[in-house]
């Protein structure tokens, strides 16, 4: 009987459950409705934008960093361990340490992360999650401290800006740190209101999370309620006396002690947690992980740096940075530009106003002599408005202020000047992402205080004309209002789109080999364009926290390097990525991709020969070996230089050269003893074919082989890195050879390869 009672007891509570969330609905009004869809509009959209505009993930790298560390999280890893390897592996912005690799930033919002990665294999659920749990808060928010309808427009304003729409989209900790940020602040007041011990530990586990997450950020936010929380603290204690209260114990503290120390014990707790895990870490409970990857980029005046980049940041720089950033934020990035920015001034005013015009009526009524209940209550709620309003308005002064000691905002503007250069230009000025939240709770008075005016304009119109007309005009114009902040909105939240949607063209086009091919124990190498970091740029190109997934992508690096990843990974399919042109920031620079198999080629001699196409009117050819890492030999070539060659004049349409590799050199046929040594540690052999016509021009076909000497004798990995260049006989990346796309080469361009052991 027990047992059944048991199994019946889910049931009965998911019907108590499904009865009061009946209930619910039944008495939730139109606001409530409003709200809702609001939110739940706010996290689909986010969703759409992170699986289309950004689907390869955006210019900011950082996101790799996080979806990395959250899928750690999930192999319950804090860091990677990729021992002598750990140089081919090391993702962007991990600390490097013996053969570990940690991140320079916190867990928390890779956990959140973590928890749709974990549940349902898509993280881009969380970013939606986020959104509308942001815009929720930024409602209850509104509502607390003035109405629901202040709260409903507060959270359309805050949905609709750019920064909001663009950074909730993206794997960053700006959206997420906001969300426990906002969930602190509408729990710490709902607690001030309520006197709810409940709401008070929530604020407390909040804040330690958003602490966690980002320390600087967190305490900025919360600075003006923990002066608060000070306050009342102080207030109770001279109340109550301070030695009765040490003599009472824990036992009758006053209201606000015990609120107020309960939201201070989570608090503290958090950062004791923050502590251990840089501890576990860094070896320091107080060195944070970003310390332990650039010591000077925390706040602070004087220099700063983060790998090869620094200032001198003096606080005349600080203000100068700070200033345009906010100028961006108010022109740029809330709803509608400069109109946001507008509702947002004209909202704090009447607020202002109200405040004062509430301590006026307050005054009055007590002056009446009465404490009747219903005064008492409407002097609550005016005091508590009052206080939650400024409170408000202190997170405004206390972001901006403290802003000014950190030097991250002047590294998102690459030229200050230039809204349209730098992070700026695509994100916005993140650091600031907390000032939406009071922004657009005043911006929703002004929208509130607007809709008012309309209503009062219609009664004044229906004592001259009819009631129809008077509702006709004042829809006409509510109508016009709408529709032109809409469409400020849209085009300033469609400016940035827009750039990174052309930015998801090119990862399109960069990644197409990548996404058609099918990987099944793979190992890629791919290339280094921005210094020897993984995910940066290619965040897609993403290793399993084992490093051993079905496709592991390696750095492709210096010869014994990369020999050092193949003994590692000596049963896979292999691959190369390259691509054909230069990879730069701008979006509209693309590149041709190419994913190249691969394999490693070994004997006691490898006997190569290399075929190219010669035009017309090229009169010389020039052949060359040369290697990059050998000494040579006694008794080698005269002069002891690494290199050889020789020249064809009057070349045919095509031009085979035959070249061979043994243990500890290469050697040039056609050219009588020319043979140059090879590294047995490691080495490239490159090979050019220079085409010189009689005015001078040249065209070069250069082939680049990694080889090591091996029991067998040689070893080379095929077939070699090719490209073909323009009066220069080395162009790099530009002069990629293609050769499976006929418009990335003039059509003589031939440039073939091919090596055999010479057992075979």
């Amino acid at each position: 009987m027990s047992s059944l009672s048991a199994l019946l007891r889910p049931r009965r509570f998911a019907r108590r459950l499904a009865s009061y969330g009946r209930e619910q609905v039944a008495r939730a009004d139109r606001l409530t409705f409003a709200a809702v869809f609001v939110a739940c509009a706010t996290g689909i959209l986010t969703f759409v934008l992170a699986a289309t505009v950004f689907a390869h993930h955006s210019i900011n790298h950082d996101e790799g960093v996080y979806l990395t560390q959250a899928a750690m999280l999930l192999s319950g890893q804090l860091e990677l361990h990729a021992g002598e390897l750990v140089g081919a592996f090391r993702p962007w912005f991990f600390i490097e340490d013996g053969g570990r690799l940690y991140p320079k930033y916190s867990p928390v919002p890779a956990a959140m992360y973590a928890v749709s990665m974990g549940l349902f294999g898509e993280p881009r659920l969380t970013l939606a999650a986020i959104a509308a749990g942001n815009a929720a808060l930024v409602y209850l928010l509104g509502s607390m401290v003035f109405d629901r309808r202040v709260g409903l427009a507060a959270a359309v304003l805050f949905a609709a800006s750019p920064m909001a729409v663009v950074t909730s989209s993206v794997f960053l900790p700006y959206a997420p740190t906001t969300f426990l940020n906002l969930l602190f602040a509408v729990a710490y007041l709902r607690s001030v209101r309520d006197r709810s011990v409940l709401a008070a530990g929530v604020a407390g586990v909040a804040i330690g999370l958003a602490f966690f997450a980002r320390p600087f950020t967190a305490v900025l936010f919360a600075a003006p309620f923990i002066g608060h929380a000070l306050v009342q603290v102080v207030s109770a204690v001279r109340a109550e006396g301070l030695t009765p209260l040490v003599n009472r114990g824990l036992r009758g503290l006053p209201d606000p002690i015990n609120r107020h120390g309960l939201t201070a014990l989570f608090g503290v707790l958090f950062v004791g947690v923050t502590l251990a895990y840089n501890l576990r870490l860094t070896g320091s409970p107080l060195t944070f992980p970003y310390e332990a990857f650039a010591p000077m980029d925390g706040p602070g005046f004087g220099e700063r740096r983060i790998l090869d980049h620094s200032i001198d940041y003096t606080p005349g720089l600080a203000l100068r940075t700070n200033g345009y950033a906010l100028w961006y934020l108010a022109t740029r990035w809330l709803v509608a530009g400069p109109v946001g920015a507008a509702l947002a001034l004209v909202g704090g005013g009447l607020a202002a106003r109200h405040w004062l015009l509430g301590e006026r009526a307050l005054a009055a009524d007590h002056s009446e002599g009465d404490d009747h209940g219903a005064t008492d209550s409407t002097a609550d709620d005016r005091r508590f408005e009052r206080i939650a309003g400024l409170l408000l308005g202190g997170v405004v002064v206390t972001v901006v202020v403290g802003n000014l000691f950190f030097w991250g905002t002047h590294n998102l503007l690459a030229t200050i000047s230039d809204p349209t250069d730098g992070f700026v230009a695509s994100f916005g000025p993140v650091y600031h992402f907390d000032l939406l939240v009071p922004l657009s709770v005043f911006g929703g008075v002004a929208v509130v205080a607007g809709g008012r005016a309309l209503a009062g304009v219609r009664q004044r119109l229906a004592t001259r004309v009819t009631p129809q007309t008077a509702r006709t005009v004042v829809a006409v114009a509510a109508v016009l209002v709408v529709l032109s902040g809409t469409l400020a909105a849209a085009a300033a939240v469609g400016a940035p789109l827009d750039r990174h949607s052309v930015q998801a063209d090119k990862y399109d086009a960069a990644y197409e080999p990548i996404e058609s091919e099918s990987f099944d124990n793979a190992l890629v190498f791919v290339p280094t364009p921005y210094g020897e970091w993984q995910n940066h740029p290619f965040q897609a190109l993403r290793n399993d926290p084992g490093l051993d997934g079905e496709v592991v992508y390696a750095l492709d690096r210096d010869p014994s390097e990369d020999f050092a990843v193949l003994d590692a990974y000596p049963d896979r399919t292999l691959y190369r990525y390259g691509y054909q042109g230069e990879w730069t920031p701008n979006p509209y620079e693309r590149v041709v991709p190419k994913l190249e198999t691969l394999d490693v080629r070994e004997g006691p001699r490898l006997d190569a020969e290399t075929t190219v196409g010669i035009p017309d009117r090229v009169d010389q050819a020039r052949i060359r070996l040369e290697t990059a890492g050998g000494e040579s030999p006694d008794g080698g070539v005269a002069g002891g230089s690494d290199r050889v060659g020789y020249a064809v004049t009057d070349p045919n349409e095509s031009l085979t050269v035959d070249w061979s590799l043994d243990g500890d050199s290469a050697r040039l046929a056609g050219a009588p003893n020319a043979s140059i040594p090879v590294d047995p540690d490691g080495d490239v052999v490159t090979m050019t074919v220079t085409l010189v016509d009689p005015s001078g021009s040249t065209f070069t076909y250069r082939q680049e082989t990694t080889v090591r000497a091996s029991s067998e004798g040689i070893e080379a990995v095929w077939p070699p890195e090719r490209s073909v260049c323009r009066l220069v006989t080395d162009c790099g990346n530009r002069g990629t050879y293609i050769p499976d796309d006929p418009n990335a080469h003039a059509e003589w361009v031939v440039f073939e390869t091919s090596a055999e052991s010479a057992e075979e």
